[in-house]
């Protein structure tokens, strides 16, 4: 009989696996580190301080494009997550049709291209609306970044729904439940948690995202990654360190949220 290959066996398999860590977040936690700076080298450790938190408190810019951020961010979201909802209720519960597999590489082509194509593409449709209509709000960057976003709600829900048990749905409707209470009572809560994790993976990718918005957004609509490059192209201090900081605290606290709903779900 076969054995499994075991891969966490193999010589030299721990050393590559910290090696990868360290390649990977050691950057980070120096950038944190140095978020609290009492120096104005964003190289250099000149001390313990908090003030360049304090600076980013109080510049009116670093607020308008948060506020920006997490607004274009949130809308995002939610238009991608109910859209990609509904695209993986379709691909999993409706039946097999002429083109499915296309479609499902449709959905997933913005994953598999550079997003600089998607940019450009994005750019020229926006370019053209703007020229027939002469509509220059934040409507382009909401639709650019909901068309960006789907597929990374996509693939959590439709794991979700590949993993649950059609059974309870089926057992709903012999009971004489409408499609609809099938839906809302039994196939929803169990979604919930790929819904979450889906619509929380939107969130981030349009909270971070710089090419896209760089070549859809008109004057005055930058947003807090454009404005952080626009100040690494000019002069760099902690400040912008202290700004990372805040938003990696607040990737974290999502990433707990969705592990915490995870177990509550297991549990229940």
């Amino acid at each position: 009989m076969a054995k499994n290959f075991p891969v966490t066996h193999q010589r030299g398999f721990s050393a590559v696996a910290i090696i990868t860590f360290i390649f990977l977040y050691a950057p980070l936690a120096v950038a944190l580190v140095l978020a609290f700076n009492a120096g104005t080298s964003v190289a250099k450790w000149g001390g313990f301080s908090l003030r360049w938190f304090q600076s980013a408190a109080n510049n009116q810019q670093v607020i308008a494009a948060s506020i920006l951020s997490l607004k274009l961010a949130a809308i995002s979201a939610v238009l991608a997550t109910a859209a990609a909802t509904l695209a993986a209720l379709a691909m999993t519960r409706g039946p097999r049709f002429r083109g499915w597999t296309f479609t499902y590489g449709v959905i997933s082509v913005p994953l598999m291209v550079p997003e600089i194509v998607t940019a450009v593409a994005l750019l020229v449709v926006s370019a053209t609306l703007r020229g027939w209509t002469g509509y220059t709000g934040l409507t382009y960057l909401i639709v650019a970044h909901t068309a960006f976003c789907v597929p990374f709600a996509y693939l959590p829900i439709r794991a979700r729904l590949q993993t649950m048990d059609i059974s309870l749905e089926r057992a709903a409707g012999d009971l004489y439940a409408s499609p609809w209470n099938a839906f809302r009572f039994v196939t929803m809560p169990l979604l919930f948690p790929g819904v979450l994790a889906g619509f929380i993976l939107a969130f981030v990718t349009s909270l971070d995202d710089v090419v896209i918005t760089e070549f859809v957004k008109t004057a005055g609509q930058d947003t807090l990654p454009t404005y952080m490059l626009g100040q690494v192209r000019r002069t760099i201090t902690p400040e912008v360190n202290a700004i990372a900081a805040v938003f990696f605290v607040i990737s974290v606290a999502l990433v707990i949220c969705i592990y915490a709903v995870n177990q509550r779900t297991k549990i229940n």
